[in-house]
């Protein structure tokens, strides 16, 4: 079939059909993505202008906080704004684009947080020579491998998607561009391109998976040599990271791993991940970090 595309906008069938519901929506979400600019970009300034914050663990974490401001960018206001309109359209490029930076920004995220699972591991099973591994020139490598990492990623998913051919029908049933979705819209068979882009995605994460769970299965060996005391305040360091972790994989991994379907409870797991996620992270660690806690109160009297 010709290399050639009729298609030059989508339609999403969007959350829900109601119109009611929609504006309920609109009402419930749109704070939730100020929160989620505002809450990750405290930390961001926190970490970037306190003198207590200057450790790896706190690079790390500033840099998390920017890719889900940059990450929840990339769906959310298009959604909101999607919940007031009665179509909701988007062109071929820009659903293109919205895929693009929705892998590579997912992709980086899933690097950090492996990142900060390995930085972990060292603080706690080498501490007399955590400053030494984990030095300013070694983090900044590691956060530019998280990012370089997820564009090679993602240039892989859309250098196989942009040469399919679109001749109709042009509506997606979802509330953002995925691959999947995308691919059913396609007037070819898409089997082989589905398979490369599981692949691709499925190495990234069990890998991933298998780095993350090693990590804190050896911190949890040698935390058994350590004191009551010490085992608390290294499991306290922990805490955050795995909920944040179990927030990000669980929801992810539900949506994935399932046969594809247009169920709705699909999209609301979706909903979670691209929308809640984004701002409960800054909650998490803040309420498990004093030090954090009281940089950002901190930074908000100066604000205030």
């Amino acid at each position: 079939m010709a290399n050639e595309n009729n298609v030059t906008e989508l339609i999403f069938t969007g959350l829900f059909q109601d119109p009611e519901v929609q504006k309920l929506c609109f009402v419930l979400f749109l704070p939730v993505y100020m929160a989620t600019l505002l809450g990750n970009g405290l930390i961001v300034v926190a970490v970037s202008i306190s003198k207590t914050l200057h450790s790896p663990m706190y690079f790390f974490l500033s840099s998390l906080s920017l890719v889900e401001i940059c990450y929840s960018s990339t769906i959310v206001p298009k959604f909101i704004t999607d919940l007031l309109a009665e179509v909701k359209t988007i062109s071929l490029k820009g659903c293109l684009a919205q895929i693009f930076f929705s892998h590579f920004l997912g992709v980086a995220e899933i690097l950090l947080l492996v990142v900060m699972a390995c930085d972990r591991y060292v603080a706690i099973c080498k501490p007399l020579h955590y400053m030494n591994i984990m030095s300013r020139q070694v983090c900044h490598m590691l956060v530019g491998g998280s990012w370089l990492g997820g564009f090679i990623h993602s240039i892989i998913q859309i250098v196989i998607t942009i040469p399919l051919p679109f001749c109709g029908p042009n509506v997606i049933d979802h509330y953002f561009c995925d691959l999947q979705p995308l691919f059913k819209l396609a007037c070819t068979d898409t089997f082989m391109e589905g398979v490369v882009v599981m692949a691709n995605s499925g190495l990234i994460s069990i890998i991933s998976l298998f780095i993350l769970v090693s990590s804190y299965a050896i911190i949890l060996i040698n935390l058994r040599k350590h004191s009551a005391e010490g085992r608390r305040k290294a499991l306290s360091t922990c805490v955050s990271h795995i909920t944040v972790v179990i927030l990000f994989f669980g929801p992810a991994t539900f949506i994935y791993l399932r046969p594809s379907s247009s169920f709705t409870e699909d999209k609301l797991v979706s909903v979670f991940y691209t929308v809640i996620t984004p701002m409960l992270n800054p909650i998490i660690y803040t309420l498990r970090n004093a030090e954090v806690k009281n940089a950002m109160k901190k930074l908000l009297n100066i604000l205030i």
